[in-house]
Formats: C-alpha cells, structure tokens, sequence
C-alpha cells in the first residue's frame, strides 16, 4: 500500500529552559517540502547553519544527543524526533534560538499537543522505508547493551532496562504500532536517581531541572536533611519519599514509566538514521550512546541498499512470469540438469 510523506498544515512555536544549560529556548517547527527530512536551524548564529537530523552529526550522548555542524551545536534532540516520527511526520524544518531543545516536563507530551493543533497534511510524494530485511545487530561488551533489528511488517520496538538498584531493577515496555506512541508513550518522562543529582550539579548540568520535569528515584537510605538541601537547590517545594522509591515531586503514570521513557528515546534516537524503518526493535539496557551507534549501522545499510551492487531481492511469494514447462521451451535441458524452476522478476540488468 502505498502511503504519502506528511508535514505540518501549519508552524507552532514552543518554549521552555534547556535541562542542562538553564537557557530559555523557543523552538518553531515549520512545514516543508518533499524529501526534507527533520533538519534544525540554529537562527541565533550569524550564518544560521542547519543541522541535518543525522547520525553522522552527533559528537556527545553522555547526557541526551547532541548534534554538531558547521560550528553549531544542538542538545537534547531524542524527546522533539521522538514526538515527530511518533506523529507519523516526515518533513519538518525547526528553527531554534539557543544552543538546547527544551525540556518541558521530561517527556514528549507538549511536542505532540503541539503537532495536532497544528493539524498533519499528506504530501505529493510517496513515502519510502527502510525494511529491515535481516537482522542489524548491535552489541556492548562493556555496558551489556544490545540493541537488534528483525523484520516485520511495520515499525514497533521492544524495550529492557536493567539498573544495579533495589528500587529499578529490570522493566519491560513495548510498542506494537506507532499509532498508540500519543497514548502510551509521549507522556512517559525521563529519569534520574537520586545519587546522580549532586555529580551533576557539581559538574555544572542540570541547571534547568526543577524536580517536575523528572521522576527521581532514591535507592539508597537518605535522611530528610539532605531531601530538604537537594529541594532547596532546585528552588522546589519540599519533598519526601514514596513506599516505592521515588521523591513524591511527581506521580508515576505507568508502573513501568522508566521503560516506557526509554522507548521513546530510542525513537528519537533512531531518526537519526534518517528514513522511516520497518522492522522490530528489541533493545536490551539501551542508552543514546548505543541508539545512535545503532543508528549509524542501519544508515549504513540504507546506503548499502541503495547502491547499484545491491542483490535483487527475492520473494517467494511473487506471481511466476515464466514456470517450469515455459522454461523448457527455451532451455534444452530436463531435470536435474535443468536448474531454473521459476521465473519472478525480470529487470534491465538482473532477473530472479
């Protein structure tokens, strides 16, 4: 079935505080033409260079993706692709102020409200896939990702975490169908453990976090001293913790929010790769180091597939051109030195 590229009816602007840098960003996401892709444009530089949505730009992933051309750098990208290819979109054009994406409340949610007032349109252009074929595989020895492609008919992922922690060990989230990533995943919010928070306050990050735009989790015994210091440091209300584990600053949306939050990094991650995919994700212990190493290998096998020494693909279900008994018409052989059994597909340089 042959399905149409999509943008935007019309521009929306968002605003908010970068997570890591505390610099207030507005972000306006634009309609664009066919083949476009998602490319960001940085209109507080000078030159107002373009960042293509590409894994061939990524220089950091230690906390969030960063991309980097011509001079510019853009950070904390996964949560915005995540909300454009989960609303099904394949050309858009965000103009963006300052250095960081915004990070609202920690999920994708408010990039999606966005994207439906704004209205989607189909495009005069038919949308191509990557179809995953054969499995792309990727491995970690180090940090024991994994993170594997196989084929299937649409999009859908399957998603592991594993943490050292009483509190969030192992969870489980899936997604059949990007048609449900509005209703189960967008609204899944990102996450940090406690422990983490003074490392990356002393290292000069998290100076747009507020505790209402992540679920802190608390494994380790903490006395409300010190509960009273981190709320003070972000300006926060003060906070207690929950039977389950976590600070009481937000409540859980899903048991397994954490793995819900990590698919759909895994999605913004994974547009990187440049072109809709077709096939099953299945990440085990996933992070935007190894989404976007992983989307770099399946950019390699899209290139691989569009050069002209690529095998023709073979389909039994094809309708046969020419059987057995027509192929003894022009063959002078019989069985088993006959060796041709059907034919499916004849083009200008190869036949199957």
């Amino acid at each position: 079935m042959t399905v149409k590229q999509k943008t935007l009816a019309k521009e929306f602007s968002i605003s908010g505080k970068g997570l890591h840098t505390n610099c207030l960003v507005t972000m306006t996401f634009k309609p664009a033409p066919i083949n476009y892709w998602f490319k960001f444009q940085r209109i507080d530089l000078d030159h107002k260079p373009i960042i293509s949505a590409s894994a061939e730009y990524v220089v950091d992933t230690s906390r969030g993706t960063v991309i980097e051309n011509q001079g510019a750098r853009l950070s904390t990208i996964e949560h915005s692709l995540a909300a454009l290819t989960g609303m099904d979109l394949d050309n858009v054009l965000i103009e963006i102020d300052n250095e960081e994406v915004p990070i609202l409340d920690g999920s994708a949610r408010f990039f999606v409200q966005a994207i439906e007032e704004a209205g989607i349109v189909e495009q005069d252009a038919q949308r191509e896939y990557f179809v995953i074929t054969e499995p792309i595989i990727y491995k970690n020895q180090k940090t024991g990702s994994e993170i594997v492609a196989l084929p299937d008919n649409e999009y859908n992922l399957n998603i592991l975490i594993s943490f050292n922690s009483t509190v969030l060990s192992n969870q489980y989230a899936t997604l059949n169908s990007l048609a449900d990533f509005k209703d189960e995943i967008a609204n899944c919010r990102t996450f940090v453990f406690l422990h983490e928070l003074d490392f990356l306050l002393q290292n000069n990050l998290v100076k747009g976090g507020d505790l209402d735009n992540a679920i802190v989790i608390v494994d380790r015994p903490v006395d409300q001293d010190e509960l009273d210091r981190i709320a003070d440091l972000f300006n926060h209300k003060r906070v207690e913790i929950k039977s389950q584990g976590i600070l009481n600053n937000l409540d859980l949306q899903y048991d397994n929010e954490c793995a819900r939050h990590k698919l759909l990094d895994v999605i913004g991650d994974l547009t990187l790769a440049g072109k809709k995919i077709k096939g099953r994700i299945i990440a085990t212990k996933p992070g935007h180091s190894a989404n976007t190493e992983f989307a770099k290998l399946i950019m390699k096998a899209i290139h691989k597939e569009e050069s002209r020494d690529k095998a023709p693909v073979y389909n039994a279900n094809s309708p046969v051109i020419m059987d057995v008994n027509k192929i003894k018409e022009l063959l002078p052989h019989r069985f088993p030195f006959l060796l041709v059994d059907k034919i499916i597909d004849v083009q200008k340089n190869y036949l199957v």
